[in-house]
């Protein structure tokens, strides 16, 4: 797919088809990730992808989720790297993540977990100071939402002042 493609084919998916995801597209996806840049080249971020059914119901996600093939988990180390700019430096890597998802025809659904993440912590046994910023089912759509209505380029773009 070009590029502005897969920008205008992303959606948020909230139905999934059962299939697997294959294992080296999996592998392209956190390539992409790894792949992404960072304040002081830092990389401060972790994932975790679940496939076991019963940890995906002990997320705390929402049932439409935890039915997905895969629960991509989006976590930075705020201990030893650069808060608050690890935060944004995941958010940028879960992207990077999203949009090789659109582009191999898998679905996401980036859901914020920033100061909600205690059982999705317990669950995975994920250290107290990492903090879990974002979750997103993975898996192939089962339905095709239509476009969002988006606000047009002069109501976001300034030049030279605001």
């Amino acid at each position: 797919m070009e590029f502005m493609e897969v920008l205008q084919k992303r959606r948020s998916i909230r139905r999934y088809r059962p299939d697997p995801v294959p294992q080296e597209v999996l592998n392209q996806i956190v390539e992409a990730a790894r792949l992404s840049p960072s304040a002081g080249h830092r990389q401060p971020w972790h994932f975790v992808l679940v496939k076991d059914a019963e940890t995906k119901k002990r997320l705390g996600i929402s049932h439409w989720a935890a039915e997905a093939p895969i629960i991509l988990v989006g976590c930075v180390d705020t201990e030893t790297r650069s808060p608050p700019l690890c935060y944004v430096d995941l958010a940028i890597a879960f992207e990077h993540m999203v949009l090789a998802a659109t582009n191999f025809g898998l679905g996401t659904c980036w859901i914020g977990r920033l100061g909600r993440d205690e059982p999705i912590k317990t669950a995975l046994g994920i250290p107290e100071y990492v903090k879990v910023v974002a979750v997103t089912p993975l898996g192939f759509p089962d339905e095709t939402p239509e476009p969002k209505t988006r606000k047009a380029i002069s109501e976001i773009m300034h030049y030279d002042k605001f």
